[in-house]
């Protein structure tokens, strides 16, 4: 050995035959970069790999690694998507109210049979948590390109009895004329349900708030218990009627971040249509803030907000209102 490469026997030689202080490693790297292709005249020895404690080079560790030593979790996509429609109204000539809602689908096979859940399933080896909530969007609604933000990463213990997964969680706000909703394939329903989310009580620094979701007939519910400084993400479910796996915590904080987002961004306008009213933009935020506005004050935030446009509303008796849209330059 050494004969191809003398030169990596260099520092043998400067001890002579003497191999006090050589680790067996050394002496044997040594050996093996001696073997190694010649080296050109004056060029400097390629550089030796990284070795662990174990003597191996990186290659020779992921050739040897076991991934079944360890426990792995699965990983799904559950989406918080809202949108808000209008309220049925009688009176022509009044502007039909607004109302906040939530997609939800009907579970069609084990675990939680006939349970209403969040839309979602599982990540795939070949895409990213956004691309599976991307697909997993556009399977239930038919619509893509829309706005879509990382809410948490959901991962208590037991929250599935399936398995260990943890759930990265996203929402999604869409503009309810664009939407057609279709039932997925493990889903025998999905449907668009009211949403109310308001605190009960709040007593010694914990406080208790009611979650209800309506649809027609069905009425589901959940009661939510939160330290006064934890956002919903880490609080606890007292009561859950009808809702699958921990989806009401899930919910909660969704609509917690939105209304939290909507005082300071113009999110709100990802669920307008194209065209709409000042008054409309208004009626927006209130359902979901849940709370009236001032209308001058909140005109001067929105006009910051929006373009205006030539279009006027044309509906019989109501008084024609200029029309305005999404301005992108604008958009936080």
């Amino acid at each position: 050995m050494g004969k191809s490469n003398p030169d990596a026997l260099c520092p043998l030689k400067w001890r002579g035959t003497n191999l006090l202080g050589f680790a067996l490693t050394e002496v044997r790297d040594l050996l093996l970069a001696a073997d190694a292709a010649p080296q050109a005249p004056g060029q400097p020895p390629a550089p030796e790999p990284l070795r662990d404690r174990d003597g191996l080079t990186e290659a020779e560790f992921l050739a040897a690694y076991q991934p079944g030593d360890y426990k792995r979790p699965s990983v799904a996509t559950d989406m918080v998507i809202f949108t808000v429609t209008d309220e049925d109204e009688g009176n022509y000539r009044k502007l039909p109210e607004k109302e906040l809602r939530l997609l939800l689908i009907r579970r069609g096979g084990h675990p939680y049979l006939g349970c209403w859940a969040l839309p979602g399933g599982f990540v795939r080896p070949t895409e990213t948590t956004e691309q599976a909530a991307a697909r997993e969007l556009m399977e239930e609604t038919g619509v893509g390109q829309v706005y879509l933000e990382q809410l948490y990463t959901f991962s208590q213990p037991g929250r599935d009895p399936r398995t260990w997964v943890m759930s990265c969680s996203y929402m999604a706000l869409i503009d309810s004329s664009r939407v057609q909703v279709q039932a997925g394939d493990d889903a025998d329903q999905a449907a668009w349900f009211k949403l109310a989310c308001r605190m009960r009580s709040r007593q010694n620094g914990r406080e208790l708030w009611e979650l209800e979701l309506s649809h027609g007939s069905t009425i589901l519910k959940a009661l939510l218990e939160k330290e006064e400084k934890e956002t919903f993400s880490q609080c606890r479910i007292l009561e859950n009627d009808g809702l699958a796996f921990d989806h009401a915590r899930i919910v909660a904080y969704g609509l917690e971040r939105l209304r939290g987002k909507l005082k300071y961004t113009d999110l709100a306008i990802h669920l307008m249509p194209e065209y709409f009213t000042l008054t409309q933009l208004q009626q927006v935020y209130e359902v979901v803030l849940d709370q009236e506005l001032p209308t001058a004050a909140f005109r001067r935030k929105a006009i910051t907000m929006v373009e205006e446009t030539e279009q006027f509303t044309e509906n019989a008796g109501h008084r024609p209102s200029r029309l305005y849209k999404k301005n992108p330059g604008k958009q936080q």
